[in-house]
């Protein structure tokens, strides 16, 4: 059985050939978006999910790695040990799904912010999107999407993150997320 890690790196934007052979920035991304096919996930290549925001990408990586020894919940563990890593490491996380309305407004407040989450479009990534939805239900008790972090601290959902936005306290939470993302709490 292939276990599947996935690895996460920031990287600058990279100019591509448009068919007029200029060198163009990337844009008109979606927010999340995977490039590379199917079968990249069931081989030693490398499938890349691209986050971007208004003035940086992010690039995330899902590599399939073989190993007779590996099992389901060696996978699983590792899925979660990346998710605790990536809430940790980013001041904004916000697991989302593309078409879901919530999740777009909790984007779009965070975009009237000024604020770039670490988006992570769920129905974007295959077979793994499912089970890291499992995973963040387990981590925190919420089964739908969005489910929003900052500060390494979980806030909950659109409704929870609309309501600290309205009592003015999402702030407080971004200004103390930005300055130190925590680990998250388990």
């Amino acid at each position: 059985m292939a276990a599947f890690t996935a690895h996460i790196a920031v990287v600058t934007p990279v100019p591509f050939k448009s068919s007029s052979g200029t060198l163009a920035p990337l844009r008109n991304l979606p927010l999340c978006s995977i490039l590379g096919n199917d079968n990249s996930l069931n081989s030693d290549k490398s499938a890349t999910l691209v986050v971007s925001g208004s003035t940086r990408y992010r690039r995330v990586s899902v590599r399939a790695m073989s190993s007779s020894s590996s099992s389901s919940s060696s996978f699983g563990s590792r899925l979660e040990e990346t998710v605790r890593k990536t809430v940790a490491d980013n001041p904004v996380v916000v697991y989302s799904k593309s078409w879901c309305s919530y999740s777009y407004e909790v984007k779009s407040l965070f975009k009237r912010l000024g604020v770039q989450p670490l988006v992570i479009e769920l129905d974007e990534l295959g077979a793994q999107g499912p089970q890291i939805q499992k995973i963040l239900q387990r981590l925190t008790g919420q089964r739908t999407v969005p489910n929003v972090f900052v500060g390494g601290r979980h806030i909950g959902g659109c409704t929870d993150t609309v309501r600290l936005y309205r009592k003015g306290d999402l702030e407080t939470l971004l200004s103390e997320g930005n300055a130190n993302a925590g680990i998250m709490q388990g």
